[in-house]
This record gives C-alpha cells, sequence and structure tokens, in this order.
C-alpha cells in the first residue's frame, strides 16, 4: 500500500534533530558529544591569591622550602615530608606564604602542575579534584579520578589545599605520595590527624619584631613621616601580619602615624581602629575582630560541647605570656564551666576544652612548660572581650579572680610560680579592675600583694599596697573599711624594707583610728597593736617592750584564743623581746611553748611551724646549745628545702643562721656558706636589702678573723 508522502519542516531549533515519518518499535537516540581535548602542561588551575603589596619575606618561608624539598629527593630521607602543612592562628600569613611559594616554584618551571584549591569543605575539595582530572583527561572524572591520575604520573605537580576546615574534609582524598609531587595544606587546625606519613606540620607564627618593622616600613614607603612610634605599634599589635596590614590601611587611609594610632588603639573598640569592610587591603575578606569568630564558634562546637567558648572568656582576661593550666580546673573555674554549658563539668571536660581551642590555634597549649602552659595571643583576648556585651561581664572577671586564689599555694615554693600568678593579677586587674572592687574587693588583690613580700621583695610590696590604695579610693571611696587594711599592708611591708620608724608611725596614726571605730577588743585593734610593738622593737625601741607585749597577749588569749594568729605572733616577738634583754631561757620556754601550739594547730610543715623551729634554734644557742641549734637548723634546713623551695626567703634565712652558727664555732666551713648565702641574697633581694647587707657584714667579719 502506498504510504503518504510526510513532510517536516523545523525551526529555531539547536542540536540534534530527528526527523521521521512512520515510526514503529523502540526508537534509540544516541548524542555522542564530541571529546574535550585534554589539557595541555604546564597547566594551573585554580586562583591563586595575589602576593601582598607589602609582602614581607620571613625566617617560615625557609622552613616550608626546606620541609618540601626534604620530601623531593629521588630516594627520600626518613624524615622527609611529601605533603606539608601549614598550622596557626588566624591571621598569621598561612596563606600568603603558600601562595608565595606556588608562585616561585611555578615561575622557576619547578612544577608542571599548579592546583590551588580552596578547602573550605569536603565538598569544595571533591569538585576541585573532579575539575583538575577532567581538564587532564579531556573526560568527564570525579576526584578520585584526579588522585589516580596524581599516582601515576611522572609530571612534577604541586597541590595546594587552602584553609582546610576539619581534617576529616581530607579523608580519603590526600594527594598520593609520589617522587614527583608536592601537596601543602594551609589551616588553623593542628589536630593529630594531620600528622600522617610523610606529612610535616609547619607551625607558623607571628612575625618577629624585626619582620614587623621592616613590614610597617614597606607598608609606609611613601609617608615616612607615619613611621614615629613604629616599634611600639608593632609590640601593641603583637607583631600579628592581618592587624599589621589592617592597621597600616588605617595609617594611610586617614594620615595617622603610628604614635597617634596607637593612642586610638588603646582607647577605641577595635572595630573603631581597623579598616571598613569596603577598604580591607590585600583582599582581605574579615577584618582581625572578626577574623577568629568562625574558629571559636567551630571550637565550642566540638566535644564536650559549648565550653571553648567560656574557657576563651577566661584567658582573654588573664595573662597573654602565660596562665597556668590549674586556673582552669579549679572548683570555681568548673563552676563557671558548668554554669556556662548548663551541666555539670569535672576536671577532665575542661582540659578537652582547652584541647578545642588549641586544635583550631586559638591559644596555644605546652604542658610542658612551666607554670605557663595556656597562652593567648593579645589580640585575641581583646577581640574575645570584645564580641560578647559592650561591657566586660563581671561574672568572668570574678571566676577568673576566684580560680587564682583557689591555684595560689598558701607556701610559695617555686618563686616561677608566684611571678607568673602576681603576672595574671595584673592583666586581670588591668581588664576588669572595677569588678574586683564590686559588690566586695577580691581576695586576690591582696594575695598578690603578699606574694611579693612573701618572694623577698617586701619595697615592691609597699608600692604595690599604696598603688592598690588609690584605686580602692576611687572605686570604694576614701572611708571605706579596706583602706585600713591596705594602709597596713603597706606599712607592714615599709618595715621589711628598711623602715621600722616609718611603718610604726603609720600602725600608730592606724591605731587611733582604729579604737575610734572599732574598739579596742577588735581583732584588727589587737593586730595593730602587735604591729606597733614589732616595729618600735625593730627600731631599737625597746624599753616597756616585754610589758606591753604581756598585756597584748593577755588581751589576745582573752579575745581571741590561743590558737589565733594573731596570738601566736605575739608569743613569737615577746620570745625576741625576752631574748634581746638576756633572758635567753625565758624566750627558750616561750618558744617551745609557742612550737607546741605550732603543730597542733598548722602541723610540722606549715610557715609558721618552721618560722618557729627557726627562732627556737637560736634561742638554743644562746642558752649555750650550739651543738644542738646546729643539729636543729640542719634538720630545718632540710625541711624548708622540702617543703619552700631553695630560693624562699626563710630556707636562705635559716642558711644564714647556720652559717652564723658555724662562724661562732670557729667552723672553717662558715666563710663559704656565708659566701653562698651572699650570693643568693644578691639574687633573690638585691645588694641594698637589709638581709644582703648583714650577710655582707657577716662575710667581712670573717674574713678579717681569717686575716
Amino acid at each position: 500500500m502506498p504510504h503518504d508522502h510526510v513532510s517536516n519542516r523545523t525551526e529555531a531549533v539547536s542540536g540534534q534533530v530527528v526527523q521521521a515519518g512512520v515510526v514503529k518499535g523502540d526508537v534509540h537516540l544516541h548524542q555522542h558529544s564530541a571529546p574535550r581535548p585534554a589539557a595541555q602542561l604546564p597547566l594551573r588551575v585554580g586562583l591563586v591569591p595575589q602576593r601582598a603589596a607589602s609582602f614581607q619575606e620571613r625566617a617560615t618561608s625557609e622552613q616550608l622550602t626546606a620541609a618540601l624539598d626534604s620530601g623531593h629527593t629521588a630516594i627520600l630521607t626518613s624524615d622527609g615530608a611529601q605533603a606539608t602543612v601549614l598550622s596557626g592562628l588566624g591571621g598569621v600569613g598561612k596563606t600568603q606564604l603558600a601562595a608565595d611559594h606556588a608562585e616561585r616554584t611555578w615561575a622557576a618551571g619547578e612544577v608542571q602542575l599548579l592546583v590551588w584549591v580552596t578547602a573550605g569543605s569536603r565538598e569544595a575539595v571533591m569538585s576541585s579534584y573532579a575539575d583538575v582530572a577532567t581538564r587532564l583527561t579531556g573526560q568527564e572524572q570525579d576526584a578520585r579520578g584526579f588522585l589516580e591520575w596524581l599516582a601515576g604520573t611522572d609530571v612534577r605537580w604541586l597541590v595546594v589545599l587552602d584553609d582546610l576546615q576539619s581534617p576529616a574534609d581530607l579523608s580519603g582524598l590526600w594527594p598520593p605520595t609520589t617522587d614527583t609531587g608536592r601537596v601543602v595544606v594551609t589551616t588553623r587546625r593542628r589536630d593529630a590527624a594531620l600528622r600522617g606519613h610523610r606529612r610535616r606540620l609547619v607551625e607558623v607564627g607571628v612575625f618577629s619584631e624585626a619582620e614587623a618593622v621592616a613590614y610597617l616600613h614597606t607598608v609606609l614607603t611613601d609617608e615616612p613621616r607615619l613611621l614615629d612610634g613604629a616599634v611600639e605599634l608593632v609590640r601593641d599589635l603583637g607583631c600579628l601580619p592581618l592587624a599589621l596590614a589592617q592597621a597600616g590601611a588605617y595609617l594611610l587611609d586617614n594620615q595617622l602615624s603610628c604614635a597617634h594610632y596607637r593612642v586610638l588603639f588603646a582607647g577605641r573598640r577595635l572595630t573603631k581602629v581597623l579598616p571598613h569592610d569596603d577598604c580591607l587591603p590585600d583582599e582581605h575578606r574579615t577584618t582581625v575582630a572578626a577574623t577568629w569568630s568562625l574558629s571559636v564558634e567551630q571550637a565550642n562546637g566540638m566535644a564536650p560541647e559549648g565550653l571553648a567558648r567560656p574557657l576563651l572568656d577566661i584567658a582573654s582576661v588573664l595573662s597573654p605570656n602565660g596562665i597556668p593550666i590549674g586556673v582552669f580546673t579549679t572548683p570555681a573555674m568548673l563552676r563557671f564551666l558548668g554554669d556556662a554549658a548548663q551541666r555539670e563539668i569535672d576536671e577532665h571536660d575542661a582540659r578537652d576544652g582547652l584541647a578545642c581551642l588549641h586544635r583550631l590555634s586559638l591559644i596555644d597549649l605546652d604542658t610542658g612548660s612551666e607554670f605557663r602552659e595556656v597562652r593567648v595571643h593579645a589580640l585575641v583576648q581583646r577581640a574575645t572581650r570584645e564580641a560578647g556585651a559592650e561591657e566586660l561581664p563581671a561574672q568572668v572577671v570574678r571566676a577568673a579572680a576566684d580560680a587564682l586564689v583557689q591555684v595560689w599555694p598558701e607556701i610559695e615554693r617555686d618563686p616561677v610560680l608566684g611571678q607568673v600568678l602576681r603576672a595574671n593579677t595584673e592583666a586581670l586587674a588591668e581588664t576588669g579592675i572595677e569588678h574586683l572592687w564590686r559588690p566586695t574587693t577580691h581576695l586576690v588583690l591582696f594575695r598578690a600583694g603578699q606574694s611579693l613580700g612573701d618572694s623577698g621583695l617586701p619595697a615592691a610590696a609597699k608600692a604595690y599596697f599604696d598603688q592598690l590604695r588609690e584605686s580602692a579610693a576611687r572605686f570604694r571611696g576614701q572611708h571605706d573599711t579596706t583602706m585600713v587594711a591596705l594602709l597596713g599592708n603597706a606599712a607592714f611591708w615599709q618595715g621589711f624594707a628598711g623602715d621600722p620608724t616609718g611603718a610604726a608611725s603609720t600602725f600608730e596614726e592606724l591605731l587611733a583610728d582604729q579604737l575610734r571605730l572599732r574598739g579596742e577588743d577588735d581583732s584588727n585593734t589587737l593586730s595593730i597593736r602587735l604591729n606597733i610593738a614589732f616595729w618600735r622593737a625593730d627600731a631599737g625601741d625597746t624599753a616597756n617592750l616585754i610589758p606591753v607585749l604581756e598585756q597584748l597577749l593577755a588581751d589576745q588569749l582573752r579575745v581571741l584564743g590561743p590558737d589565733h594568729s594573731g596570738t601566736r605572733s605575739t608569743r613569737q616577738k615577746l620570745a625576741q623581746a625576752r631574748s634581746e634583754t638576756g633572758d635567753f631561757a625565758g624566750a627558750l620556754a616561750e618558744l617551745e611553748h609557742l612550737l607546741a601550739d605550732e603543730l597542733r594547730v598548722h602541723g610540722p610543715d606549715h610557715g609558721d611551724t618552721l618560722i618557729t623551729r627557726q627562732s627556737l634554734a637560736w634561742a638554743q644557742a644562746r642558752t649555750g646549745d650550739v651543738t644542738g641549734s646546729i643539729a636543729a637548723l640542719k634538720q630545718l634546713i632540710a625541711d624548708d628545702l622540702r617543703v619552700l623551695g631553695p630560693d624562699h626567703p626563710h630556707t636562705v634565712s635559716a642558711r644564714y643562721s647556720l652559717a652564723c652558727r658555724h662562724a661562732e664555732t670557729g667552723d672553717p666551713a662558715a666563710m663559704a656558706e656565708m659566701e653562698q648565702v651572699l650570693a643568693d641574697r644578691m639574687r633573690i633581694h638585691g645588694p641594698d636589702d637589709p638581709r644582703t647587707r648583714n650577710t655582707r657584714s657577716w662575710l667581712d667579719w670573717l674574713k678579717k678573723q681569717s686575716g
């Protein structure tokens, strides 16, 4: 049967067109795309960030090159690294270092394939890999195709994975180890998972001071007049590259000198002294004030969830030069963290929270560091403080202060620990002083001053309490009872600094006010009476001293009881007064009574017990038992070394007493002992301290006796 003729017509059709009359059965349409030509080598894929306008050469560049070169010899050494991971705080310049290395390597013709991957997510990495593989082969490929191509080629290649957010994003996606391949990863993370086979973790820190100053000179090369104060500004910014770049832009935009900028920087929030988002230099995406916010959120979401942020809040108000890790595991701190996380928190949780901050490079956690295990960059601290409410929360400051008091040992055996704790108290006062005075005066303020005096620095302790009085007057008023306590502390250390007459006069002024306000039976009144007697006697005014002390002791026994520290202090002073009048037997009896009380109240290792034992050994010598005194001092020194440590003033004082006893017996060992005591007192107290001068006098006498 004839078929009707069919006429087809198409208009404005692109692609393949099928024209058919009668179609019977299945119709299969096979569409064949023309193969894409494989890209020619050498090839660059991905946009390498532009080198900063004022890029600064730095020592880390050499470390990066050395790390890569060590893994690209024909025969790899045992410590060679095929993959190099640049890790560090946001803003230290990791991407710039990687970009500089990539461009140098490409320009030198050392690689035929350069791949730059912005590794913000696993999906981004896989997509970039697939794109490169498709370009290289001319066929549609997935991420695995790229890794297989790298593993099988003898082409020299460099893959840079920039800003890796999580080690898990590279699980199964690490470029293969080959003799011709190199890998650079930049990340804020420093998890153990990044330290795989033939991977070297290069910690990228801030500029050195010299590098930072050179950078500012480059930025301001056309405006040298703005460089006034450059060195000081570098220190204010903690040599952080990102902060220096953005500060430099602000200086140029506003025609400010470094010195003028420092004034603004100290008095305004970070957001007010940095360029606006649309004026950031070198293609920065965020200001230094916001650059760490993502890392904080990421750390806070890690297990144990919700602890990283409150831990960083605490670290932000303490010393950037090092915080004892014990601060973060005290009962006060665990309560604070528990309130923040709304659940019970233990010591292990706190340590794990610190580890999360370390993994995101927001803190440096070094458990091998002596009492400075936790370090935070000063700008991270400031950005953290300013990220919350307009005013620093009082609970953060008070929690940090509570933790410092709890971690502070009653006896500072190690002078380094005392120094670190005082530095943290000073930093806390600088950031939140008003919260240490209100609603009540915090004990940590007194503890820091006491620490100075106990460490053998009485003049510094006196100056500290004088300064604290000025602060107290501002926050609590001139007539607050705290002022009396501060003045008493200042006077106490004034006496130990070599001015007993001035100390006694100050306490006499305090006594008049105290009697009027509190009465004669108040514990503070009794304490002031003891100090007056103590310093008058030290100044040489011993007339009627024993009756005064006996009356005071009677009043203290009646009001405070025998176990009160003030009562025991009066017994100590009464024994000293008896010995100075020649009543050595009476002094010995008084001290034996006192030692029994000290042992009962405090035990053998308490500081007061150790002091009483030294006084008792002295009294033994004065009653003629020099042999017993020397034996007692030797045992005391052994206990002092165990309990207090070699540099504690009391340990050195006991050694001084032993050298004196040896000198009195003609023992030739006395001179060497006295020389060592003098060297230690020069080192610990300085040349002008009364204890140093006394030791020097004894040594001079010994030298004259020996000819």
